[in-house]
């Protein structure tokens, strides 16, 4: 018997609002993900990718339908058990980087364990781990300041990792990046995805888009259509 998909979402609504105010973000959105593949999220503003991005990554809860995770039902846990959710299996990339500016990278991305409790030496060893699958472990002393915006998301990468998460969710992770950064930073996802960790992208921009193996398009709080990426390859 086949494995069942990593996430699963069936007939999932949102709604905003009640009585003549309310707004229908999402009209009943069916999607399956497997395990490791790396999906691009694209669609029109109000589109209804960013509410099912919240979704996904346990920040908000469907009005209506199933959305199942590791075979648990997300939708009927409660506030605490979401968090413990997202804290042990999910990791976060922003567009803006969120890293603290007077702190060296090395710190940045201990700071997931710190909030976990970690001792210190666990905490350095697994930053270290983390910086050095984003080739940026030369790096550690450096603050975000001395470091490019490409070194910079790295680093945003290395601390969403360091914890160890089944799925990645990127939210416009090029967004701030020249061409040339953000094909690095395509690369590195793509990679991390053959690794076995399932990569979700919000993008706007279909030439990063084409390097995800599955792209989904919304379009009125639906999904309009699910395609195959182009699976682009560097030769070398």
């Amino acid at each position: 018997m086949s494995e069942a998909p990593l996430i699963q979402l069936e007939g999932i609504t949102k709604t905003f609002g009640t009585g003549p105010a309310a707004f229908q973000a999402l009209k009943g959105v069916d999607l399956s993900i497997e395990r490791g593949d790396f999906v691009a999220i694209m669609g029109p503003s109000g589109s209804g990718k960013s509410t099912t991005m919240n979704i996904l990554g346990c920040l908000d809860t469907p009005t209506s339908g199933i959305f199942r995770f590791r075979n648990v039902e997300v939708q009927s846990l409660s506030r605490d058990q979401r968090s413990l959710l997202r804290r042990r299996y999910l990791g976060f990339v922003f567009q803006g980087f969120n890293l603290l500016a007077r702190t060296t990278a090395l710190e940045n991305v201990e700071l997931p364990l710190l909030y976990r409790g970690e001792s210190k030496k666990a905490r350095r060893e697994a930053a270290e781990r983390s910086l050095d699958k984003v080739g940026l472990l030369p790096w550690a002393g450096h603050t975000p300041a001395e470091l490019s915006g490409g070194q910079q998301q790295r680093v945003a990468i290395a601390r969403a990792l360091v914890s160890d998460p089944d799925v990645l969710l990127a939210d416009e992770p090029t967004g701030n990046l020249d061409t040339e950064r953000s094909i690095e930073i395509m690369e590195l996802l793509r990679e991390l995805s053959r690794s076995g960790i399932t990569v979700l992208m919000v993008t706007h921009e279909e030439e990063m888009a084409e390097f995800a193996r599955t792209i989904v398009h919304f379009r009125d709080g639906l999904v309009q259509r699910v395609v195959e990426g182009k699976r682009r390859e560097v030769a070398g």
